[in-house]
């Protein structure tokens, strides 16, 4: 009940059950009276994963499943339900992932049903407030704020400078030789000081934290390069001192690189690396090109006493890939335990909407403001995925820094 803020006893004795005074429910096969009694579906009472076969049906206009009967205060099992979900129950089922070895979210219960653009989980608990205000009307209920966290993933500090020779005369060449001359004067004007890096929004994204009053959170890549890592080196000390200037004003997190997924030793060493620069243990972290694999990769993060993870959402699509807009504690199906991981899950990512979404300035803000509707319907954590460059107003991001602005605006 951490939605509603209710505090919670349970017992599996009758007769404590019946002598209570307060509001009750029974959540059995069978109800012992008249109070309120959601029928159980087996899940919740299991031990393992297995294969089960879910029909999707209707509580009023929202999708639901694990229907209960006529009985049931309620037409379904909203925890079974609930905890298939958030578990992320299908992902520990076998699947054929996609060429980064993620889930795909097309595999996925919420977009096969369409409703994974709807935070399914808080409208039913908000439902299932209302039938237990009929029930129990004098009884006092809390409720919880909206809330806003802008997150920006730093995977490239810089288009252009501090990238060493190498890389920089690399770069002038592959300009010339694919014909983009635009870029490639860009890029000499930057090298040379005349023009400041298109990247660098930092201050920008900085003085958009203090005037907005959103809580803004910056996860960097300190990997090593590879062919899907491409950051500044983390012994440059201008990118050194980027990332100190950063923590001076906002949290800083881990942006663990895309060979971490299943090595938790080059994971730990970046860790440690961040940490080393910024004098502050690092506690939270979200996975370069979101490669994650449940629950290994939350294993790892815990091993490593990282205490919180914003990698739920997908690359291809936009919505809340735990069917929740409110953070919550992963719990491990193998261990049959719930871990100290909380998870932020993000409503969305600025390349899902442009590149694989393929949607306009215009229609991207749309799908933002809709899903921000979504949240503030139900007082949820609304979580946003942008990146630095996403700020930087070139030929690629027209239009973003307004998006951007409007996305944080409470």
């Amino acid at each position: 009940m951490r939605i509603l803020q209710i505090p919670l006893a349970f017992t599996t004795k009758v007769d404590e059950f019946v002598a209570h005074n307060g509001p009750k429910i029974t959540y059995s096969k069978t109800p012992l009276g008249t109070e309120f009694f959601i029928r159980s579906n087996d899940l919740l009472f299991e031990q393992g994963i297995n294969d089960i076969d879910i029909q999707i049906s209707q509580w009023d206009d929202v999708p639901c499943f694990f229907a209960a009967g006529e009985k049931s205060s309620i037409p379904f099992d909203i925890f079974a339900a609930g905890f298939y979900l958030i578990s992320r129950y299908e992902e520990y089922l076998p699947h054929v992932q996609d060429i980064h070895e993620r889930f795909p979210a097309e595999e996925s219960l919420a977009v096969k049903n369409n409703f994974i653009e709807q935070p399914v989980i808080d409208i039913w608990v908000y439902k299932l407030l209302e039938a237990l205000k009929d029930k129990f009307p004098n009884y006092t209920y809390q409720t919880r704020d909206f809330n806003i966290i802008s997150t920006i993933d730093v995977d490239a500090a810089f288009a252009y400078k501090n990238k060493g020779i190498v890389r920089t005369v690399g770069g002038f060449l592959k300009d010339m030789l694919q014909f983009r001359f635009l870029k490639f004067w860009n890029r000499l004007l930057t090298v040379f000081n005349f023009k400041k890096d298109e990247f660098d929004t930092f201050n920008e994204l900085l003085k958009i934290k203090k005037e907005y009053k959103v809580s803004t959170l910056f996860f960097f890549l300190i990997g090593d390069y590879t062919t899907f890592d491409k950051n500044i080196s983390s012994s440059n000390n201008k990118f050194k001192s980027l990332i100190k200037s950063v923590a001076d004003y906002a949290s800083i997190g881990l942006h663990p690189s895309y060979f971490t997924l299943k090595n938790i030793e080059k994971l730990k060493k970046e860790k440690l690396r961040l940490e080393t620069i910024i004098n502050t243990p690092i506690t939270f972290s979200r996975q370069h090109y979101l490669r994650l694999s449940i629950p290994e990769t939350y294993q790892n993060l815990i091993d490593l006493d990282l205490e919180q993870d914003y990698s739920m959402g997908y690359a291809k699509t936009v919505g809340f890939r735990a069917s929740t807009c409110t953070p919550f504690y992963f719990y491990d199906l193998d261990f049959e335990i719930q871990t100290p991981l909380k998870i932020f899950p993000f409503a969305f990512m600025d390349v899902t909407l442009k590149d694989y979404m393929n949607l306009s300035p215009e229609q991207s803000l749309q799908k933002i403001l809709e899903l921000k509707q979504a949240v503030k319907n139900v007082n949820g954590t609304f979580i946003s995925l942008f990146h630095n460059e996403t700020l930087s107003e070139n030929e690629v991001w027209k239009g973003w820094n307004t998006i951007y602005k409007t996305t944080v605006l409470d």
